[in-house]
């Protein structure tokens, strides 16, 4: 079930609704709907799908079992710890990476005059979300192993805390610590959690409908036809690329964010203003903070992080762009992607710049950015707008063709829409937009943060007319980060 879907706007009242008015006295009860509803939501693509879900939630729920009774046996504990790893990542490996492996071997083998394309073939569908709660379950059972929790004996708050609904299919990916102890303990209504949930939820659908809607058919045109396009254009298609993304995938959390307040969970931050980082470090600190905060602590510092020697640090930070690469998909195109971010972030860690902007926002101590800010921003900017070229394009050879376009046709040309609207009213709205989550950039969960009652009335309504103005029936609904 799509956030931005009909069945969901009728979904979600009667979920809350039931939960607060029919369940509230009764936390087991309010758990096991949670079950229902969460179950029922990610049923809605495809049923035979949930067996997985459950098969997951049902082996790391004995796994962590077994792995905190054999805490002082080393051995013991390790052997269930790889248990976990073995049927998730293997889960994940069969449904995600076998059509990818098949193609590269086919691909080896013709290179050298054999053709197995007639019979080596594997046309598997992918689980929605299966990266997201895989990641979760392994978590459990990883802070299990390093003594940061106890396994939990309540089958159905585990359960929750690995099909919960609202960031089911995209993250954000919460650790047992977070989530699993909100939904075991008592929660009470608040109003003002709520209204914050809601707030966050509109400016989550703002962003997809309005900016990342919007802009899909512009990027899609211009990604698919890149061959017969000057520069101008091929420049205009990847940055209106990186807003799309953003707006989507944000939105996506934003939204996932206010539902969980609804239900009196909080979830934690996914994104902090990453396009107004001052470079590749800062943007890992505020870009899908819940992936990179995952693989911090289960792969990098397990690796020995930056405590071992520099040369073994560079390679740390190089695997683990690489696995963020691989996680994204079964393509060459994005272990590319992921390369090409370790090479940016590498020298940003040897100079001792890596945690330099982690408390503090571009525009720190005045209204404006300095020029020296503006500058790094833009930096970065343009270097992962340019890695994002290998993020969208099918394959490889379609990457450095569209690059080679634009070295070798470097002209301007005024791009037309391809449904024939003016380019101008998309253009202003970007700015607008920029302009106004620099306003935010301290607040990423009070997008609506002015003390003026009618401030904020009037944003309301700017924001549902936008949502109405812009709103195709002809755009793809379905959220980028689904396919992951």
């Amino acid at each position: 079930m799509l956030f931005n879907s009909i069945e969901f706007l009728i979904f979600l009242p009667l979920v809350f609704l039931s939960y607060w008015f029919l369940f509230k006295n009764n936390t087991k009860v309010q758990n096991v709907f949670i079950i229902f509803a969460s179950y029922l939501f990610y049923g809605w693509w495809d049923w035979r799908f949930l067996i997985l879900i459950f098969l997951s939630t049902l082996l790391d729920f004995y796994v962590g079992q077994k792995i905190y009774e054999n805490l002082d046996d080393k051995k013991k504990a390790k052997y269930w710890l790889w248990v976990s790893m073995a049927f998730n990542i293997g889960m994940l490996g069969f449904f995600k990476y076998s059509n990818f492996f098949v193609d590269s071997f086919v691909e080896m083998f013709q290179a050298f005059g054999y053709d197995f394309k007639s019979t080596w073939t594997l046309k598997i569908i992918l689980p929605v979300g299966i990266s997201f709660y895989t990641f979760q379950t392994m978590s459990y059972s990883f802070d299990i192993y390093y003594k940061k929790l106890k396994p939990t004996t309540d089958f159905v708050a585990f359960t929750a805390f690995v099909s919960f609904f609202p960031q089911l299919v995209a993250g954000p990916i919460e650790r047992a610590s977070n989530l699993l102890s909100q939904i075991t303990n008592k929660r009470t209504f608040s109003y003002a959690q709520a209204s914050e949930g809601l707030k966050l939820i509109l400016w989550g659908f703002f962003k997809k409908l309005v900016i990342a809607d919007a802009l899909a058919p512009i990027v899609d045109d211009i990604f698919a036809n890149y061959h017969s396009y000057p520069a101008s254009t091929l420049i205009l298609g990847v940055c209106l690329f990186s807003f799309q993304v953003y707006g989507d995938f944000s939105g996506y959390s934003d939204i996932a964010i206010g539902t969980a307040k609804l239900f009196g969970v909080e979830l934690m931050s996914n994104f902090k203003f990453p396009n107004f980082s001052r470079n590749v470090a800062e943007y890992w600190q505020r870009w899908h903070i819940s992936l990179s905060t995952w693989f911090r602590h289960y792969l990098y510092i397990p690796m020995g992080g930056s405590r071992v020697s520099q040369l073994k640090a560079v390679r740390n930070i190089a695997v683990i762009f690489l696995v963020s690469g691989f996680w994204h998909g079964a393509n060459w195109t994005f272990i590319f992607w992921g390369g090409l971010h370790a090479i940016f972030y590498i020298p940003v860690y040897l100079m001792g710049r890596n945690r330099m902007y982690a408390d503090n926002v571009v525009g720190e101590k005045t209204l404006l950015p300095t020029p020296i800010e503006i500058l790094q921003v833009l930096l970065t900017f343009v270097l992962v707008t340019f890695s994002r070229i290998f993020f969208r394009s099918p394959t490889l050879t379609d990457s450095f063709a569209y690059i080679n376009q634009i070295i070798n046709n470097f002209t301007y040309e005024s791009y037309i829409h391809p449904m024939g609207y003016r380019m101008l009213d998309f253009y202003v709205l970007l700015g607008l937009f920029i302009f106004y989550e620099y306003l935010i950039r301290r607040h990423e969960r009070e997008p609506f943060r002015f003390k003026s009652k009618i401030v904020r009335f009037l944003l309301y309504v700017i924001v549902v007319l936008a949502m109405l103005l812009f709103y195709d029936d002809g755009v793809n609904r379905s959220f980028i980060y689904f396919q992951f």
